[in-house]
């Protein structure tokens, strides 16, 4: 049993960032559907994984339902996958998407730690738009676009552009992080570094 688990565990970290379909995770890992989502609830109550769920608000009718896996430390999904080295994290195919793992559970430590609730989510289609974090404020929704690069391609932008279309008003405060240390606007989004991902929720009404 004791090593089935640790290989859950490492399949989970293989899926950080990614949409989470629990079938396929039991299935490789040769498990029932249901013994996979205790599993899962398991490493929810530890606070090893957390799960980001699609907005509900319906801004396109052919949204994804299924919600991404997260690790809250960032070092043992690494670790886990096999990691030891910066050379390593260089040139690892889930580079990004654990760089995006970072800066999520960043800012969802961030509200925790105020003792708020999270309220934190994502938006995808069916046509691959997303955003990779939509926080609800008082007054509505900050969009969170999430880069690893050290610089950033304008169509670093295009899946703000695209939720802000459809969102109307109801956008508020568009924000890229990347992997760079720079802030500065623009294309009327903030655009800051990933050592400030803990702090952009700040003052921001929630």
């Amino acid at each position: 049993e004791l090593e089935v688990f640790q290989r859950f565990v490492r399949l989970c970290a293989g899926r950080t960032g990614q949409l989470l379909n629990l079938s396929a995770l039991a299935s490789e890992c040769g498990m029932t559907h249901n013994t996979a989502k205790a599993w899962l609830s398991v490493l929810e109550a530890s606070y090893l994984i957390f799960l980001l769920r699609p907005h509900h608000a319906n801004f396109n009718k052919r949204l994804v339902k299924m919600p991404k896996l997260y690790f809250y430390d960032v070092g043992l999904a690494s670790w886990l996958l096999g990691i030891r080295t910066p050379e390593q994290m260089a040139t690892h195919p889930l580079r990004g998407a654990l760089f995006e793992t970072l800066v999520i559970a960043e800012l969802m430590k961030s509200r925790l730690h105020r003792g708020e609730r999270p309220q934190l989510y994502f938006w995808r289609d069916s046509n691959g738009n997303e955003v990779d974090v939509l926080a609800e404020l008082g007054v509505g929704l900050m969009p969170i676009e999430i880069k690893s690069g050290k610089t950033i391609a304008r169509d670093a932008f295009n899946g703000l552009d695209k939720w802000q279309a459809l969102a109307g008003d109801a956008a508020v405060n568009p924000t890229l992080i990347y992997g760079g240390s720079d802030e500065y606007r623009r294309n009327g989004v903030q655009v800051c570094g990933w050592t400030k991902s803990g702090r952009v929720l700040e003052n921001q009404g929630g």
